[in-house]
């Protein structure tokens, strides 16, 4: 049997849609949920193994990309979110009925990742969303009660998957954290 990483994935990788333009996303509750627009498709889309994203029941992994915060607006129910940790780098707001993180923002103007707003591509009201292309903070499962023991099944999965697991971000990623930061200190020309 096949690990289960998150229920966007766990039956294969499914490929965007060519000029897929944004959508709506929608927080779990029945009744009054909460709506979030979004303007554009979604980047950097990948499975989040971090114990401060949501994940949804059953799921060890999150589904988390990001877009651009002027691209985000909420559209229904705004009075229902609330930061989950306001100390936290990533102001995450989750609807107070569901507990679902509708999106997760940057205050600090000296991070290399202001500006983009953080979201759970799976709670979009279509499909055709950039596909996740890879595994960001694949050990920090076993901080969530994961064993040890099974990381190196994970871990196959998520190659078979082709969802190439890291221990931080990708380096992609990396490359643009410490591009910002190499240029605040000096050492990099702007």
């Amino acid at each position: 049997m096949a690990v289960s990483i998150h229920p966007s994935v766990d039956s294969g990788v499914k490929a965007g849609s060519p000029g897929y333009s944004g959508g709506t996303l929608k927080c779990l509750c029945a009744k009054d949920p909460v709506t979030v627009g979004i303007g554009a498709n979604v980047a950097f889309n990948h499975v989040c193994g971090c114990t401060k994203c949501w994940k949804p029941s059953g799921a060890i992994f999150s589904l988390v990309a990001v877009v651009s915060r002027d691209k985000l607006k909420v559209t229904q129910n705004p009075q229902k979110l609330k930061i989950v940790d306001a100390s936290a780098t990533i102001q995450r707001y989750a609807c107070t009925g569901c507990g679902v993180h509708m999106y997760g923002r940057i205050e600090n103007k000296d991070h290399a990742f202001h500006g983009l707003d953080f979201v759970h591509p799976e709670l979009f009201d279509a499909n055709g969303w950039e596909a996740p292309g890879f595994a960001a903070f694949v050990s920090s499962v076993i901080e969530a009660g994961t064993s040890p023991k099974a990381m190196d099944g994970i871990r196959a999965r998520l190659k078979e998957l082709k969802l190439e697991p890291y221990d931080c971000l990708s380096p992609a990623l990396m490359d643009i954290l410490a591009t910002h930061a190499a240029k605040q200190k000096g050492t990099l020309a702007a």
